[in-house]
């Protein structure tokens, strides 16, 4: 009986502990928050307090492979995460089930952070377009994307408020175009903050973008000389005026298919562009150039005629003639000049036939020696009147000649003074001039201190290829006598005289203008008449001043006083 008692307490003891485990028993996992990066694995760990647990496990539509096991635990293996989900860990505990719940984020660092300017050439004052997007990037509530200009911010924008997850990473701003916006540049930053999820914060930045504005509003202008002479290096410019920036514009020249190479310059909002150009054929051609900047160009063309004009052929059938020889001089027109240009020829009576030349007969004289003709061609081209000229100079030969006006036959020296004799020949070609003295050679370019040895008769000679011509010089060395010095003397000794008295008048003169001012008017014109007694023609003294009488000898003796 006491064991029978025995045995119902004991199954009543065994019945109410095994109630008391089912209320006490818990359920747990690990890791308490999961953060995984897209497409990678996660460990999670189930484990139970109840001591002897039944059926367990997890609940997830990832894929999981259980990894190990305990008595009360489990760990399984979470493969190729990708996307968030809420994974269930239970236990069963004498027919009680309990279980609990881990939430899994799936992260995507902003690894690619892409900007777009649209466009990126923008006219002043029009509008364009900044837009910043990150492809690839989770969980988009905790990201945040900032447009910079420079350093500076335009515009952030956060994602906290998103519940669509298929709403795009991305903002977008329109800006209005300055010219201060000029080569700016602007770039993107994203900000991933998983501080709340119990991970870190990554960031990424995108490229830049440099932003152009333009101001292109007009055609280019050409300057270039209408008529173009084949062969002749000519400069044109083309212009482009009100156009921002200047300095990028580019400049493309042609004349016809041929590239020119233009010479770029700016200042303000003006751009230019010189080139030379050379035309190689005639005719009608053209001149053309285009401007661009950024997406925009312009193209304007300018008409030029292009001729053939080389200055006429002048000729001098003997361009070196003996004097007294007749030679012919033609003038021409260049066989390349289109259409035959009108002639004339300096010194032809008349004037030639169209398409004919112009010609002179010429007896030549000494005096042609180096006579200069020209012959004229003028050709209208294009309404326009065009003229070139060619110039020959003309060469007579003539024997040796000692003319009187280069080479006088008298000539005089002053003694003790440096001299050369002076004789210089005409004839062409150009004659040697010897020159002798009492039998000797007389050097004539080294100036001689003349005395009187050197007076005497010099013979000089002038030679060419076409003969020689003699002179002689009789040269005299003139001394000076003893009357020219004491006429020297006498100049000198009257100068200084009449230098002394012009002072001593000038100081006697002054004490009696002091004086004079101190009288009354009525005794002033009493000295006035007196003055007038005392004039003569060298001068006069006041009425209180006395005349030294050294003056008055002097005047005396060069008899200015009688």
């Amino acid at each position: 009986m006491e064991m029978l008692l025995f045995g119902v307490w004991a199954l009543l003891a065994l019945i109410s502990s095994s109630g008391a485990t089912e209320g006490l028993f818990e359920v747990s996992v690990w890791p308490d928050q999961a953060l995984v990066k897209f497409g990678q694995s996660l460990m999670v760990n189930c484990s139970t307090t109840c001591p002897d647990p039944g059926p367990s496990g997890i609940d997830t539509f990832l894929k999981k492979t259980q990894v190990g096991k305990g008595p009360q635990w489990k760990e399984f293996l979470l493969e190729d995460v990708t996307e968030d989900s809420i994974l269930q860990c239970f236990f069963s505990c004498s027919g009680i089930q309990k279980d609990t719940s881990l939430g899994i984020v799936v992260y995507q660092p902003p690894e690619q952070v892409i900007l777009e300017l649209l466009p990126m050439w923008v006219a002043l004052d029009e509008v364009f377009t900044v837009k910043c997007h990150v492809p690839r990037v989770a969980p988009l509530e905790n990201l945040t994307l900032t447009l910079l200009q420079g350093n500076q911010e335009l515009h952030r924008k956060n994602f906290m408020s998103v519940a669509v997850a298929s709403q795009r990473a991305e903002v977008t701003i329109s800006v209005r175009a300055q010219r201060e916006d000029h080569r700016c540049n602007f770039s993107c930053h994203a900000e991933l903050d998983l501080s709340s999820h119990g991970g870190g914060l990554f960031q990424s930045s995108s490229a830049s973008k440099v932003l152009q504005i333009f101001e292109f509003s007009q055609h280019p202008q050409i300057w270039v000389s209408p008529l173009l002479e084949v062969g002749t290096a000519e400069t044109a410019s083309c212009e482009m005026a009100r156009v921002f920036p200047a300095k990028e514009v580019v400049f493309q020249m042609f004349l016809g298919d041929q590239a020119l190479s233009p010479f770029l310059s700016w200042e303000g909002d003006t751009a230019w562009a010189n080139a030379t150009v050379r035309a190689m054929e005639t005719g009608d051609q053209e001149l053309s150039c285009l401007a661009s900047l950024g997406p925009m160009e312009q193209t304007t063309r300018e008409p030029v005629h292009v001729y053939s004009f080389p200055p006429p052929v002048l000729e001098i059938e003997e361009p070196y003639p003996l004097a007294g020889t007749d030679t012919n001089v033609t003038c021409a027109g260049h066989v390349l000049t289109s259409p035959t240009p009108t002639l004339r020829l300096q010194g032809a009576p008349d004037n030639p036939a169209p398409g004919e030349p112009a010609w002179l007969l010429l007896t030549t004289r000494e005096e042609d020696d180096g006579r200069n003709f020209s012959c004229e061609a003028s050709l209208e081209v294009q309404g326009q009147q065009l003229i070139k000229t060619t110039t020959v100079q003309l060469h007579v030969l003539y024997k040796p000649r000692l003319e009187e006006s280069s080479c006088p036959g008298n000539q005089t020296w002053m003694e003790g003074m440096e001299q050369m004799l002076v004789c210089v020949p005409e004839g062409n070609p150009t004659p040697s001039l010897v020159c002798t003295w009492k039998g000797m050679m007389f050097d004539l370019e080294v100036p001689q201190k003349a005395t009187q040895n050197h007076t005497g008769t010099y013979c000089c000679t002038a030679t060419n290829q076409l003969g020689s011509v003699s002179k002689d010089i009789a040269l005299i060395v003139q001394g000076l006598d003893v009357g020219f010095g004491s006429t020297i003397f006498i100049i000198i000794i009257v100068a200084l005289g009449v230098g002394v008295i012009t002072i001593a008048l000038y100081l006697n003169y002054q004490p009696c203008k002091r004086e004079r001012r101190k009288l009354p008017y009525r005794q002033k014109e009493k000295n006035k008449d007196n003055k007038n007694l005392k004039k003569f023609h060298v001068g006069f003294y006041p009425a209180q001043c006395s005349v030294p009488a050294v003056e008055v000898r002097f005047f005396h003796e060069i008899g200015l006083i009688g």
